[in-house]
């Protein structure tokens, strides 16, 4: 899949903006503030219909201005799409493909697939067990329509649970629907834990292989995959999951009435990440941390490729700060087929790019070197 225009009216600090791009690397350069996260968020604002940054399509719009418009003229290899993005103030925005409406963002997804790496994404690797599941689960979740409805009821009934065990007290007869919770729990928890295993074991069949090519073979990353004790065997069958923890909500029963709080199930699971036989999260410098959450990224984009045969663009927001020079090389020449959009501030980046485009940016416009 490739972007092969890009039209924007009244987007963020654009006024109007009309780029025609390289099917492989495009090279944004700018100071700060200039647009070049702007233009990145655009495009996958056409792929997800939603942003990382703003809360909701009105903090889009150009100020003083009444809406905004985002236009892609795609090519995925056979036929040419055209999608289109309108973003009214007072009203709700309009998704088209080809001309034809889009009902439901369920209808926008494939359509543009994309994996971006921005600033933020550092905290794979620095914080805690949940932005590493959230980042398994908006993987899987693209890839396994099943694994997407067991995390929604999980999540329901997760909710649910918590409620009566924080209410119990007060309520005692609440205590009769305990169990039949933790079982809907544990059924929809197996199903959780089996996707994630064979996820993750994708994962470390491929993101060690960046990892090292990055990092010019001198660090070895390392991952694996932490969930409920008594599971032994994550990649087995969800039915055999399952007893296993049944058998660990019973053995912590007793302590989560005590402490109010769901102690067992995927929802304390997490990806641990060593680098060199150290933990990441402890030891790793600025541009190790950097290499790190892009190899799992480029890994994820891999794995989505073996599975559509599309390969997805990618959008590395401020991804070569940080970074020596070998591995600055490395994002500008040795990532694999497909289109690629970098951002970064300093122009002499450029001088590093082989084959692309290299687009100088200025106060929203956008000029080809």
């Amino acid at each position: 899949m490739t972007v092969q225009r890009l039209t924007l009216e009244h987007f963020r600090n654009y006024t109007h903006l009309e780029a025609d791009f390289h099917g492989g690397v495009n090279v944004i350069v700018g100071e700060n503030a200039q647009g070049k996260t702007n233009l990145l968020e655009a495009i996958g604002y056409l792929s997800s219909g939603g942003s990382h940054r703003a809360r909701n399509h009105r903090e889009l719009v150009q100020f003083g201005c009444d809406r905004a418009r985002v236009t892609g003229k795609l090519w995925n290899g056979q036929r040419e799409l055209v999608l289109d993005a309108q973003l009214p103030v007072g009203a709700r925005r309009k998704f088209t493909c080809n001309g034809v409406g889009l009902k439901t963002l369920g209808e926008l997804s494939g359509l543009l697939p994309s994996v971006l790496f921005c600033p933020e994404d550092l905290h794979l690797i620095r914080e805690g067990a949940g932005v590493r599941r959230r980042f398994l689960n908006d993987c899987i979740c693209q890839l396994r329509p099943r694994y997407a409805m067991a995390l929604s009821n999980y999540r329901r009934l997760w909710e649910h649970k918590t409620r009566i065990l924080r209410d119990c007290g007060e309520k005692p007869s609440l205590m009769y629907a305990l169990d039949a919770f933790s079982q809907q729990m544990a059924e929809y928890g197996a199903i959780l834990i089996h996707y994630r295993a064979h996820f993750v074991k994708r994962l470390q069949e491929t993101a060690p292989a960046i990892h090292a090519d990055c990092s010019g073979g001198g660090e070895v990353l390392d991952l694996s995959y932490h969930t409920v004790s008594t599971v032994t065997d994550p990649l087995a069958a969800p039915k055999v999951i399952l007893e296993q923890l049944l058998d660990h909500m019973e053995r912590h029963k007793q302590a989560e009435i005590h402490s109010r709080s769901c102690l067992s199930g995927p929802h304390k699971d997490d990806l641990v990440l060593d680098i060199n036989g150290q933990s990441a999260k402890g030891f790793a410098s600025q541009g190790q941390t950097r290499t790190a959450a892009l190899a799992l990224k480029l890994a994820a984009r891999d794995i989505m490729f073996q599975d559509t045969g599309q390969w997805p663009v990618l959008l590395l927001d401020d991804v070569l700060s940080e970074l020596d020079r070998r591995r600055q090389e490395f994002v500008l020449n040795r990532i694999p087929t497909g289109q690629v959009f970098i951002t970064c501030c300093e122009v002499e980046k450029e001088e590093l790019l082989e084959q692309g485009k290299v687009f100088h940016i200025c106060q929203g416009a956008l000029q080809e070197e």
